[in-house]
């Protein structure tokens, strides 16, 4: 779907509390975003990801707002932040990968330890982080605390603030 400065809050930061949603900034004109736009659309199919499309000359206010300075850009949205990206022509071998990055099961699902994964079930992110750093200061949990807190800095995304600031805590504990 096309989307502009005046639909892209509804269609793409209030969806993506649901759903993800790829969007693909390109100009009509950049021979390399006519090359990548058929490998999303294909690499979409079939995957709970919406694809949309922003015209960066129709919208540049929306482009410079998300920092688009080369295209095709491709920014995935989850949770109405930035949680993926990449610049350039990719093949599908890498979209995909990029697809499979951002649609895997929640870190929730993948846990053995109840009391973080009903954290996070909860969406209590701030208590998981708290369980993991305590955790992680032994020596013994070190690295699978480490592992599951790396893994939901990718799931929020590396720019969401309690990403920023575990990640800070979490290097400060290690390091």
């Amino acid at each position: 779907m096309d989307v502009t400065e005046q639909t892209f809050q509804a269609e793409v930061i209030e969806r993506s509390a649901a759903t993800p949603v790829v969007v693909d900034f390109w100009a009509e004109w950049c021979g390399p975003c006519r090359a990548l736009t058929p490998v999303l659309e294909a690499a979409v199919e079939g995957r709970d990801v919406v694809l949309a499309k922003v015209d960066v000359d129709a919208n540049k206010s929306l482009a410079r707002e998300y920092g688009v300075s080369g295209i095709p850009a491709v920014k995935a949205f989850k949770h109405g932040r930035v949680a993926a990206e990449f610049v350039g022509a990719r093949g599908r071998a890498a979209v995909d990968a990029f697809l499979d990055e951002l649609t895997k099961p929640p870190v929730a699902d993948e846990l053995g330890d109840d009391e973080v994964a009903d954290a996070l079930r909860a969406g209590d992110h701030e208590r998981a982080f708290e369980l993991l750093l305590e955790r992680a200061a032994d020596p013994e949990q070190r690295d699978e605390a480490r592992r599951v807190m790396v893994a939901l800095f990718g799931e929020l995304g590396h720019e969401h603030p309690l990403s920023v600031g575990y990640r800070k805590r979490l290097a400060a504990l290690l390091y």
